[in-house]
């Protein structure tokens, strides 16, 4: 219970539900099309059961992802990752990645669905929860997880509605999400054991492993994010604005 009295850990709660709001929004609309074709009666059931299991996947995904990133080297290419997500999330691209997504009128081939395409979709979600479980010490890092992704849960399949319409009238909201992943990006990018370890790949040179350097490279991370993703974002809008019109003869 003493891990519940940390800052750390309620620090890495914090982001594990705002990465979840911010790049799990989908879930919402995946489970609402893999359902729709249910009858009234079995709908409740297809959304919990859809969720229960596409959260019970993912939390086996970051156990994974949470192991790999102990090996050398694999934390520089999460953090990269995690850069160009975060610039995604500030300068999207307008594809609708729903429109193969089928409903069904058998619960548990709804169910199927649902985890399927979460699978599909959760990737930028497992690397990013990932590198923010990391900064809450190795002991407390699964039960964090845990705990994150239950909290979430509500919100992500009862809030979403509100949560889209609070980023559509609040952009600040997006843009803060993404720099928070360029911090988790700065922060697991330093940390990586190729970095970290004296002892080891002695060819590497190493980073400091003091708290100065931990932030300096969460706010270069963040930083990057934000300068980048507006750069991209405007250049989207240029380009938008310069295709030629189409003309008839």
């Amino acid at each position: 219970m003493e891990m519940f009295m940390t800052p750390e850990f309620w620090v890495a709660v914090g982001q594990i539900i705002m990465i979840d709001i911010l790049l799990g929004g989908d879930n919402a609309v995946v489970i609402a099309l893999a359902c729709r074709k249910l009858p009234p009666a079995q709908r409740t059931q297809g959304i919990l059961w859809g969720t229960a299991g596409a959260i019970a996947l993912r939390v086996i995904l970051i156990f994974f992802a949470l192991t790999l990133l102990a090996i050398p080297f694999l934390k520089l290419v999460g953090a990269i990752l995690l850069l160009w997500i975060g610039v995604k999330l500030l300068a999207p691209e307008h594809d609708d990645a729903h429109g193969n997504i089928a409903g069904s009128d058998k619960l548990w081939g709804a169910v199927k669905t649902v985890i399927v395409a979460d699978l599909v979709m959760s990737v930028d979600n497992v690397i990013a929860i990932a590198g923010a479980a990391q900064g809450a010490g190795d002991s407390h890092q699964m039960p964090l997880v845990i705990f994150g992704l239950l909290v979430s849960i509500p919100i992500i399949v009862w809030g979403s509605q509100l949560v889209i319409k609070l980023m559509d009238r609040f952009p600040m909201i997006i843009t803060a999400g993404g720099m928070l992943l360029g911090w988790i990006a700065g922060t697991m990018a330093v940390s990586d054991p190729a970095l970290a370890n004296t002892a080891a790949w002695t060819w590497v040179p190493k980073v400091p492993q003091t708290d100065v350097i931990k932030y300096a490279a969460g706010v270069l991370g963040a930083l990057l994010v934000l300068v980048i993703g507006k750069w991209v974002a405007a250049r989207h809008a240029r380009n938008k604005h310069e295709e030629p019109a189409v003309t008839t003869g």
